[in-house]
């Protein structure tokens, strides 16, 4: 595989379980907020597709609207939203994931009481000294 592809597979590697990606927000992480299809070309070419911890979970990479690859390659239509809905994930009366609820925030999971962000009380203001 080459560098794009590794770097495509590293993120989608971060994906919770229960929780969604786009192509787009991938390419973004990946530092090529252009290139969304070729995101999609890369996890064609998963070398270790599936759900366990090993694995690279192209399952849960979706389109920005939450629709399904039509043709998932791994298993066939049907699998992809089987595998999503054995996670957790919702969807919508169309089919589509409820990106609203299962859309990821692009942070890598935390162990521990490690924060992400300032305590709800932090005084931008003050810090910034305006």
């Amino acid at each position: 595989m080459g560098d794009f592809a590794n770097r495509v597979f590293e993120v989608v590697r971060q994906i919770p379980c229960g929780k969604v990606s786009t192509y787009g927000q991938v390419a973004r992480l990946v530092g090529a907020p252009r290139s969304a299809r070729y995101v999609g070309y890369a996890l064609r070419a998963n070398p270790a597709p599936g759900m366990d911890p090993a694995s690279i979970p192209c399952h849960r990479v979706v389109f920005k609207d939450g629709r399904l690859a039509s043709g998932f390659a791994f298993g066939g239509e049907g699998e992809q939203r089987s595998m999503l809905e054995a996670e957790g994930v919702g969807f919508d009366a169309q089919g589509n994931v409820r990106m609203d609820e299962f859309l990821w925030n692009g942070h890598p999971e935390c162990e521990g009481d490690v924060p992400i962000g300032p305590p709800p009380d932090f005084d931008w203001a003050a810090e910034l000294g305006e």
